[in-house]
């Protein structure tokens, strides 16, 4: 597998690159082993951010199964490394989600995202796949930045324009 081959020929682990091998892969079990040793390395409060994008990366692809499955392992195998997951806020989202994932609730993710919104924002990359993961899920179609535009000239031109 690419991912695992990325992170044993780098001495730093470029978990970023990494994670994208792993999402595509089925895998999550080799997954979680890599996030641990990235956490075993990486700078304090770097490893929840880690873990999030990993998450999130297979909520974006649509596998909630995977997703699931990477927190799960990512338990266990902290249990029997005798390390301890990072207890942030950000992760506690991540649990929140992923049940909020499993029914059609639309409304609680909006609410998560609300509550969590300080977390989330640590990482510009969390919120575009958040947006990727409302798309999938609940079909919520993201806006462009061109359609920000039209949409506001539109308003303007219904409402009589500047006065």
């Amino acid at each position: 597998m690419i991912a695992q081959c990325i992170c044993s020929q780098y001495p730093e682990l470029d978990i970023v690159k990494a994670s994208t091998h792993f999402v595509r892969g089925s895998q999550p079990k080799a997954f979680a082993f890599a996030l641990l040793d990235f956490m075993d390395k990486c700078y304090p409060g770097e490893g929840d951010l880690a873990i999030a994008r990993g998450v999130l990366m297979y909520l974006a692809a649509g596998n909630l199964r995977d997703a699931n499955c990477l927190m799960d392992e990512l338990k266990e195998q902290s249990v029997s490394k005798q390390t301890q997951l990072p207890d942030t806020p950000l992760l506690e989202f991540i649990g929140y989600l992923l049940l909020t994932l499993e029914r059609d609730a639309l409304p609680l993710f909006r609410m998560l995202q609300q509550n969590y919104k300080s977390s989330i924002e640590r990482d510009p990359s969390i919120t575009e796949l958040l947006d990727e993961i409302a798309e999938r899920f609940y079909g919520v179609r993201r806006r462009s930045g061109l359609h920000s535009i039209l949409g506001g000239m539109f308003k303007m031109m219904e409402s009589g324009g500047a006065t």
